[in-house]
């Protein structure tokens, strides 16, 4: 039997890491996201995922970066405000196959996976866990802006590192 899982927001996190200039990196994150799982049992074999991102939610503490991470040479947040991921086929062997859309563009994406288990909290409630991590080249999905350096280095670099911790309660 199917069993749904929630997404508890308040203990989860979105985060992503970008090469800086060639000599630093930058992190940011999302305040909003939402998701579900639908698994057949506690270990997620076959589970599908569902999560989505609030593109406007981008927060990398420093508003006017953020605003430019908003408009047309990167997300165009206005058209596209959502950065969605579906998975259909669970978790094998620590990996999680599924499909990224970011402006429109939808790739299929590889993440590694740290499944913390399953937990009963203090309330009674089964809780599960996960660390999802992989990167994605932001030119492949339309956020082409790009300048160099007098060096010739990429200011912002085209690999973002992803890591997405996330805890979901049963329904």
């Amino acid at each position: 039997m199917s069993t749904k899982w929630s997404l508890d927001a308040s203990h989860s996190e979105v985060i992503f890491k970008v090469k800086h200039m060639v000599i630093s990196t930058v992190t940011g994150h999302f305040d909003k996201f939402h998701g579900d799982v639908i698994a057949e049992d506690e270990q997620f074999k076959d589970a599908k995922f569902n999560f989505g991102i609030e593109v406007n939610s981008i927060n990398t503490k420093n508003s006017d970066r953020d605003a430019h991470l908003k408009s047309e040479d990167f997300f165009a947040a206005e058209s596209f405000p959502q950065i969605l991921f579906s998975s259909e086929n669970g978790i094998e062997n620590g990996k999680l196959n599924g499909t990224i859309e970011i402006r429109g563009v939808k790739k299929e994406i590889t993440l590694d996976v740290d499944f913390g288990g399953v937990i009963v909290d203090p309330y009674g409630n089964n809780r599960a866990g996960f660390e999802f991590s992989g990167s994605i080249n932001r030119k492949e999905f339309g956020l082409n802006w790009s300048q160099t350096t007098e060096a010739g280095g990429l200011i912002v670099s085209d690999v973002v590192k992803l890591t997405v911790n996330l805890e979901f309660v049963q329904a």
